[in-house]
């Protein structure tokens, strides 16, 4: 296979979550390509769960891979950029769908004793396919007994692992709050009831939170990206939005956070006379290392010599969660070289990554994963 050709087809064709049904058909027709002795596929949704059988199944190892894009507007100046406007694997699924099937094509022609799950996973971006995907008769028939994952990072040298013990990802929440008031003509503010006031002012309450009622031993952030009101100048707005996320390194944090949310909207509501609508949209559970598991895995890759550092905690935010919170197992990045940011329009990875990260993964599979 070669692995720069597939991720650069699966960057041209990129589709948000529960729409990536060219993706899914492309990623069928790279696995008829394989042996298929071995080899049973079952679609989900517009994901696939693919298995290897093994040659003395005791127990299955499953390996996960996300394959949705993101609503962004592609600006690499790649010759093979996306094909579908507004769309972009901005944050590296096209690198993850590659290893997967780099290290699935690997795994199919030389099997290993263990069963072995590939989980290719719509939605991660949002809504969240993992917990649907999870639930699925499909995947409680082959679940796995450990299964990891990874996520590419412009923060490390290309090929190089890296993880931690305990957690990696932190919990996140979406968020959006409408305010409803009266509108009317700018001439008359005292007959209206103007949302765009009240929603300045709640975001601008937002601040006090992580500052003044999250523990300074506590890491949080609550970020408010978009807001948008009105229709012209000079009408007082009736309706007003906010949007934003809430991420955490502890579940209490969320909690308190999300209650302190809810006071401040009440009381924006009195104050300003409106009323609103909270929404926290899709949730996502921290990924969480066990030492148990991932330390094998940091072992492993200090006895093959693959290069790899012990990182810190991110705030960054992965559905990969609720596969650890269920099944044992581990999460660790892939550097990918120093490039834009995950989800900018000009994220560019270094491609000689790929052929590392299928190593990784099919070897560490090959060697028999102790746990």
């Amino acid at each position: 296979m070669n692995y720069i050709a597939v991720r650069r087809a699966l960057h041209q064709i990129p589709e948000t979550g529960f729409e990536e049904v060219k993706t899914q058909a492309f990623l069928l027709d790279q696995i008829k390509k394989m042996p298929q002795e071995c080899l049973d596929v079952v679609k989900w949704k517009t994901g696939l769960l693919v298995k290897v059988s093994g040659t003395e199944p005791s127990r299955t190892i499953g390996f996960r891979t996300d394959i949705d894009a993101l609503p962004v507007e592609e600006k690499t100046g790649y010759p093979f950029k996306s094909k579908h406007e507004g769309k972009m694997h901005a944050c590296g699924h096209d690198f993850h769908m590659t290893i997967a099937l780099g290290a699935l094509e690997q795994i199919v022609e030389n099997p290993v004793k263990d069963d072995v799950v590939f989980i290719f996973q719509p939605a991660e971006e949002g809504p969240g396919g993992a917990l649907p995907m999870m639930e699925s008769e499909a995947f409680k028939a082959w679940k796995p007994d450990l299964v990891f994952a990874l996520h590419v990072s412009p923060e490390f040298p290309a090929g190089t692992v890296a993880t931690r013990e305990g957690i990696l990802f932190a919990n996140t929440s979406e968020l959006f709050i409408d305010f409803y008031g009266k509108g009317g003509h700018a001439a008359a503010p005292h007959l209206t009831h103007d949302t765009i006031v009240a929603a300045s002012t709640f975001v601008t309450a937002l601040q006090s939170i992580v500052a003044r009622r999250v523990s300074p031993l506590s890491s949080a952030v609550l970020t408010i990206g978009k807001m948008f009101a009105g229709t012209k100048q000079n009408i007082i707005a009736e309706h007003a939005r906010v949007e934003g996320t809430i991420r955490t390194l502890d579940q209490e944090t969320m909690a308190l956070i999300k209650e302190d949310i809810e006071r401040r909207v009440k009381a924006t509501d009195t104050a300003f006379y409106c009323r609103s609508h909270i929404d926290y949209g899709a949730n996502y559970y921290q990924v969480y290392n066990k030492a148990a598991y991932v330390k094998p895995f940091i072992d492993f890759c200090a006895k093959k010599h693959f290069p790899y550092v012990i990182c810190g905690e991110s705030m960054t935010g992965e559905d990969f969660g609720y596969f650890l919170k269920e099944i044992p197992g581990f999460m660790f990045w892939l550097g990918v070289g120093e490039t834009a940011g995950l989800h900018s329009a000009d994220f560019k990875p270094d491609e000689s990554a790929l052929e590392q990260g299928v190593r990784v993964v099919s070897e560490y599979i090959r060697a028999g994963i102790p746990f």
